[in-house]
């Protein structure tokens, strides 16, 4: 996976948890839109780089279910990647704004050209 892939997925797993700390693996998965298998793999890579770091839920029934708590540095590093999210997807709606506008432009001219038709 490219590394701005990897970053937008590590992004969006550390917004979800810092929202709702003790949501489960299976509920984050379905979220994300990707695998349990691969939502555990992140989640530990997370971990392993101290950004995650899991507690019990003490509030929970179940007291075998986790809270996914972010470690100040990984609400420090969720701030720095939000930046560069955020500059990514700017960039991207720039782009794509551009293009819309260009094909916007070739449609006025050809239809100027051909005049008007009917299918």
């Amino acid at each position: 996976m490219s590394k701005p892939a990897e970053e937008d997925v590590h992004f969006r797993v550390l917004r979800i948890l810092e929202q709702n700390p003790d949501i489960s693996q299976r509920e984050l998965a379905a979220q994300l839109g990707i695998a349990l298998g691969r939502t555990n793999y992140v989640l530990k890579a997370l971990m392993e780089k101290g950004l995650v770091k899991i507690g019990n839920f003490s509030a929970a029934q179940d007291k075998r279910r986790y809270a996914y708590i972010l470690t100040p540095k990984g609400v420090s590093r969720k701030a720095a990647i939000t930046k560069r999210f955020l500059a990514r997807k700017l960039s991207e709606y720039e782009t794509l704004k551009a293009e819309i506008e260009s094909l916007r432009d070739e449609l006025h001219e050809t239809s100027n050209v051909e005049g008007p038709h009917h299918e």
